[in-house]
């Protein structure tokens, strides 16, 4: 299988600290979007210890089943959750802290996805823009009840309230989410700093350009900065060139 692959992290207009931090280990098809949170930098200890934990958990599950493979993904994001939360005990200043954490790895033919927060996978396959993971969130859980509708949510005053992140408690549970992939497939792995931006149109039509995943990545961070910046934008692109 052959893939391009761009990722980029953008502090945004209105920051003054990143707390986003990404993993891109194109040899081992592991690439990791972390949006952290918690004062006096925590977040961004947050987000850097889940995206060095959660890739050196994976390793490798080239040759595991669909469901070893999942179970791997997801005790990563576990151990990351463990390893956090008790520096969260140990120390006062980190007290709080926490992150999302959204990670792909790619099989040959096969892509898996784990995900605690509402940091998101978005799949492009034959001109079909899809969310595949589900946001761990307030509103998200208010359009599941038939309260807001997709739109509403987006400008909703709690939009950025998630109920699940990975460290803040002693518990967490990933949602793993796997299938296959085909030639020109562009998977999009984003923090919201992107996605509460830009409209999925907006993305779908950058992703129309055919200069490729770091022109895209480039593009996509100046937009969610040209249209306010309002938190740390972070972005990883892989396109499928191939499944030979």
């Amino acid at each position: 299988m052959h893939f391009t692959c761009a990722a980029r992290t953008d502090v945004g207009v209105v920051r003054t600290g990143n707390e986003d931090n990404y993993l891109m280990m194109a040899d081992r098809g592991v690439f990791i979007v972390a949006d952290g949170m918690g004062g006096h930098a925590a977040g961004e200890v947050a987000s850097e210890m889940a995206v060095r934990i959660i890739s050196r958990e994976i390793g490798s599950i080239r040759g595991l089943g669909d469901a070893e493979a999942s179970e791997r993904i997801a005790r990563s994001m576990v151990t990351a959750n463990e390893s956090i939360f008790e520096r969260t005990l140990s120390e006062h200043d980190k007290r709080g802290m926490g992150t999302t954490a959204t990670a792909l790895v790619l099989l040959p033919g096969r892509y898996f996805i784990g995900q605690v927060g509402d940091s998101r996978a978005y799949l492009l396959r034959d001109g079909e823009f899809l969310q595949i993971t589900r946001d761990h969130s307030y509103v998200q859980e208010q359009v599941d009840a038939g309260l807001l509708t997709p739109e509403q949510a987006r400008v909703h005053p709690y939009s950025n309230v998630i109920t699940r992140c990975v460290g803040a408690g002693s518990d967490v549970v990933p949602d793993v989410y796997f299938g296959d992939l085909r030639a020109g497939d562009v998977i999009l792995l984003a923090s919201d700093g992107l996605t509460g931006m830009l409209e999925d149109e907006q993305l779908v039509k950058i992703l129309a350009d055919p200069k490729g995943p770091q022109a895209w990545v480039d593009k996509m961070i100046l937009e969610a900065n040209r249209r306010g910046g309002l938190d740390n934008i972070t972005t990883i692109i892989v396109k499928i060139e191939s499944l030979d």
